[in-house]
């Protein structure tokens, strides 16, 4: 029997972290205080969190924090792009540890959110007690042409067509630096449909199966403004990563129990990559889900995860 989400819960506490650098982080603790430390790291860059996330964690076990990255959710300035660089969001990782006065915690991430789990473990690994990574992606060239100029342009041309719409012919050899210049030039009104075109195709294309749920939020203007200026800023910028630096730095993760969990799937997030750093991590699980894409909501991916955090709370696995 496939294992899905607890059962909805509130947060015990909430509040806002000061960066000191013109940011406001939001954060949320949820479960039971004093059990086991976690933080939850979303996707996008730019997807923010949902009460959805709260339960991919048993409340009477784990002691989780989740929070918005700078720029989204409920994170001010909404959709700013200054002093907001992978590394910037590494070190609000660390000032939200220290605020929940955990030695260690699980970190728990997926799609970006598993690049910045990554980045963060091999910064501070004697701060990782378990890793769980799910969606793995590396912000390599191959996967941004992969997505956006040819891969799933071949297996999506219809929602692909829409993405390159906006666009002159003569800008369409880079549809990622061609959408930066529209986030960040004009009117906001402008950009606001400009982002929504973006994050729309990612909406539809996340799942393996229609999923009006997920469409619906990616067309909402305020998400998709914030998603859309926050993924084109990260990626133009090659996530502020030297290429295969995440690869190389997995000797970093060898002390630390960890679990990969990949759909067979995935549209934006190739399975090659997942494949790749299990080669080089070879101590991890790794579960690679076949008849499912890339959102946790998956079926099988979200058993796979629902089971993994049982299993790193010491419950008997299923």
């Amino acid at each position: 029997m496939l294992r899905t989400l607890y059962p909805p819960i509130e947060p015990y506490a909430s509040g806002l972290l000061d960066t000191g650098e013109g940011h406001s982080i939001y954060y949320e603790r949820c479960g039971t205080p004093g059990a086991k430390p976690a933080v939850f790291v979303h996707g996008g860059p730019g997807g923010g969190i949902s009460p959805a996330h709260r339960g991919l964690f048993d409340p009477e076990l784990y002691d989780v924090l989740l929070f918005d990255q700078r720029g989204c959710g409920r994170s001010t300035p909404h959709a700013s792009l200054d002093a907001n660089t992978t590394w910037h969001l590494v070190a609000d990782i660390e000032r939200l540890r220290e605020l929940a006065g955990a030695d260690q915690w699980l970190v728990f991430g997926g799609s970006w959110g598993s690049t910045l789990s990554l980045a963060y473990a091999q910064t501070h690994p004697e701060r990782v007690s378990e890793l769980v990574l799910r969606g793995i992606y590396m912000c390599s060239r191959p996967e941004l042409d992969w997505f956006y100029q040819f891969g799933v342009s071949q297996l999506f041309p219809d929602k692909y067509e829409r993405l390159v719409a906006p666009i002159p012919e003569a800008e369409r050899g880079d549809i990622l630096r061609a959408y930066h210049r529209r986030l960040t030039t004009g009117s906001t009104e402008k950009q606001i449909e400009a982002a929504r075109a973006w994050s729309l195709f990612e909406g539809e294309v996340i799942t393996l199966l229609p999923d009006a749920a997920t469409t619906q939020q990616h067309d909402d203007g305020h998400f998709a403004l914030a998603f859309a200026r926050l993924e084109t800023h990260y990626f133009v910028n090659d996530c502020w990563l030297e290429p295969d630096q995440l690869l190389r730095g997995a000797d970093r993760l060898r002390s630390i129990p960890g679990t990969i969990v990949h759909g067979r799937y995935d549209m934006p997030c190739p399975a090659h990559y997942a494949w790749a750093l299990h080669k080089v991590w070879p101590e991890a699980q790794f579960h690679l889900i076949e008849g499912a894409g890339h959102a946790y909501s998956e079926p099988g991916i979200l058993d796979r995860l629902i089971r993994t955090t049982d299993l790193y709370a010491n419950k008997a696995e299923i």
